[in-house]
């Protein structure tokens, strides 16, 4: 499967056109509800997800799409090797409450590895980009702007590991004992909390060297943050040290315990 050069762009619009729905969201107010397993959703959840499902479908018709809130609603279509995961609203507890830190996540798999994805933060303007081919990048682009002006992004790239010690980035609403127990037996020189798919993103740009996730986490939290930083050089592995891999149907797609990791070696 070859991605057309344009992909990466085609899948950047998608994301911007659904932060500018959760932005208006945002600004309106948020009515929360609960799913089946008391994680919050809100309109601003549902309608994103509309809207990026339609634009894939014109776009790429022949991809199937595992997203989130469709999945809650147990509607998950059968997948070859490859196919998109969607999470229009990652870091709902964030939008909720309004501290910015909160993406739009749209990633493409293939064989099971994350291979292009695209993590949209509208409250902070922050548009991240990366595939196999192109690398990875990110664009300063509001919400409100008309058009995506993708000669303006910058190329970004993971850090060699420092010899004064790790910047560790963990979860602002889920770190738990065992990650801090984790954190604990590494050389960690400074920490820092983010929310959603951003911790990825830290480590795409050199800010940080390692993101361990040792909560319940899903495919769809994962994967466009883990395309943006494989393609800036990072990994991504179980705690067992092999690859974190995509499309666990018998595990209705949750994942493993992680280490997401900066440059190595």
């Amino acid at each position: 499967m070859t991605l057309p050069t344009d992909f990466l762009e085609r899948l950047a619009a998608i994301a911007a056109e659904a932060g500018r729905i959760i932005m208006r969201h945002y600004a309106d107010g948020v009515d929360v509800r609960h799913k089946d397993d008391r994680s919050p959703v809100t309109a601003a959840d549902e309608e994103a997800e509309t809207q990026i499902l339609a634009a894939l479908a014109r776009n790429f018709p022949d991809i199937p799409v595992i997203s989130e809130e469709a999945s809650a609603n147990g509607i998950q279509p059968e997948v070859g090797a490859a196919f998109f995961l969607v999470d229009p609203l990652d870091g709902t507890r964030e939008f909720i409450s309004k501290n910015g830190e909160f993406t739009v996540n749209i990633a493409l798999i293939r064989a099971g590895a994350p291979v292009a994805g695209v993590v949209y933060a509208p409250a902070l303007s922050a548009l991240y980009g990366g595939s196999e081919m192109a690398g990875s990048w990110l664009l300063n682009h509001h919400p409100q702007s008309a058009s995506l002006a993708m000669h303006d992004a910058r190329r970004i790239t993971a850090r060699p590991v420092p010899a004064t010690g790790l910047i560790a980035v963990a979860s602002r609403s889920h770190r738990d004992a065992a990650t801090d127990q984790w954190l604990a037996g590494h050389d960690i020189a400074d920490f820092r909390a983010a929310g959603s798919s951003l911790k990825f993103c830290l480590l795409a740009e050199g800010k940080a060297d390692v993101y361990p996730r040792l909560g319940r986490t899903m495919e769809w939290d994962t994967a466009a943050g883990h395309a943006v930083l494989a393609a800036a050089g990072g990994t991504v592995e179980t705690l067992t040290g092999v690859p974190l891999t995509y499309g666990k149907r018998a595990d209705a797609y949750a994942n493993p315990h992680f280490v997401a990791w900066g440059m190595r070696g």
